[in-house]
C-alpha cells in the first residue's frame, strides 16, 4: 500500500531554487511497475527492503537495499519490483532552477541514475519530511532546507567525475531538435522522415543517432510520450477513450488501446479505474 505526502505550500516565485512537490513509500507488490513513461519532474526512489530493476537508455540496473535511483524530467524509464522479493521503497519528487546544475556535480546521468544510501540525510529522509509537516506553520523553509540537506548529501556521496563525464558528452543539437519536434507534435502521425527533413540529415544517420544519445529508437520515444500523456488524460480529465486516442495521434481507439495494454498491460480504461484521481 503506498503512503503519499503532498506539499501543500505553493513555490517561492515562478522559478524556484528548489521545490519539493511531494514525498511518500510503498511496500510493492510482486512484479508492481511503471513505464515504460516519463514525468514532468525529478524523482528519486530510496529502496528500504527486497529488489526491484530500472531500464533506462537501454541499460538496465538491478538494485538492493541500501541503493538508490533517479527518473529525470522527459526522460521515457521503466521500472519493477522483483517478483520473488519485491522491494519496499521511499520516494520524493521535486524541481526548481538549481537541480541541473547541481545534479551536473555529481557522476548522475539518466543512463546511469543509481547512487548508494548514505547517512541519515537519504536514509531518514521520509521521516524527517513527515515529522516536519506535521509542524504547525508554514512548511516552504523546513522542508526545502531538509531537500538542500539531502542534496548536499547527494554531492558528497557521487560527486563530480572527469568533465567528459557520460551526459555532458550525450549533449547533442541534433537530438535535442528531434525530442523537442516530437514532444510538439506527437500528436500527429510522426515519421522518420519528417525528422530527416527537418535536420537535412540521412534517415538512417538520424536514427542512430537517436538511439545513440537517448537510448531507444525515435518510433520507442514516441510511444512512450504519447502512452504517458495518455495516463494523464486518463486521470486528470474526464475525455472518452477515443478523445484520448485522437488526441495523442491515434485515429483508431482499438489501436490506441491495444499499444496502451502492450506498454502498461492493462486497457486504458482499467487503467482509469486503478488511478483516477480522487
Amino acid at each position: 500500500m503506498a503512503v503519499f505526502h503532498y506539499n501543500a505550500e505553493p513555490p517561492f516565485g515562478v522559478s524556484p531554487d528548489l521545490h519539493l512537490l511531494f514525498w511518500g513509500r510503498e511496500q510493492c507488490a510482486p512484479g508492481h511497475t511503471f513505464g515504460p513513461g516519463f514525468r514532468d519532474y525529478y524523482k528519486i526512489h530510496f529502496v528500504h527492503k527486497g529488489t526491484g530493476k530500472v531500464v533506462v537508455g537501454g541499460q538496465t540496473h538491478i538494485l538492493h537495499p541500501g541503493q538508490a535511483f533517479l527518473t529525470y524530467p522527459r526522460v521515457v524509464v521503466s521500472y519493477a519490483a522483483d517478483e520473488n522479493d519485491p522491494w519496499n521503497y521511499s520516494w520524493i519528487a521535486f524541481t526548481g532552477e538549481r537541480v541541473k546544475p547541481l545534479l551536473s556535480r555529481t557522476t548522475l546521468s539518466p543512463e546511469y541514475p543509481v547512487f548508494p544510501m548514505e547517512g541519515e540525510a537519504m536514509n531518514g529522509l521520509y521521516d524527517r519530511l513527515t515529522e516536519a509537516a506535521s509542524a504547525s506553520g508554514a512548511l516552504d523553509l523546513p522542508l526545502t532546507a531538509i531537500l538542500y540537506e539531502f542534496m548536499a548529501a547527494l554531492l558528497r556521496t557521487v560527486p563530480e567525475a572527469a568533465s567528459d563525464s557520460a551526459w555532458q558528452g550525450r549533449k547533442n543539437e541534433h537530438v535535442e531538435k528531434c525530442l523537442h519536434f516530437i514532444e510538439s507534435h506527437y500528436c500527429e502521425n510522426i515519421t522518420m522522415e519528417m525528422l530527416s527533413e527537418m535536420l537535412q540529415l540521412n534517415r538512417k544517420y538520424v536514427s542512430a543517432l537517436f538511439k545513440q544519445v537517448v537510448g531507444m529508437p525515435p518510433s520507442q520515444y514516441l510511444l512512450g510520450y504519447r502512452m504517458a500523456k495518455a495516463c494523464e488524460l486518463l486521470t486528470r480529465t474526464g475525455c472518452t477513450i477515443g478523445e484520448i486516442a485522437r488526441s495523442i495521434g491515434y485515429e483508431d481507439a482499438l489501436l490506441f488501446s491495444r499499444m496502451f495494454k502492450k506498454v502498461h498491460g492493462c486497457s486504458p480504461r482499467t487503467y482509469r479505474e486503478r488511478h483516477v484521481s480522487i
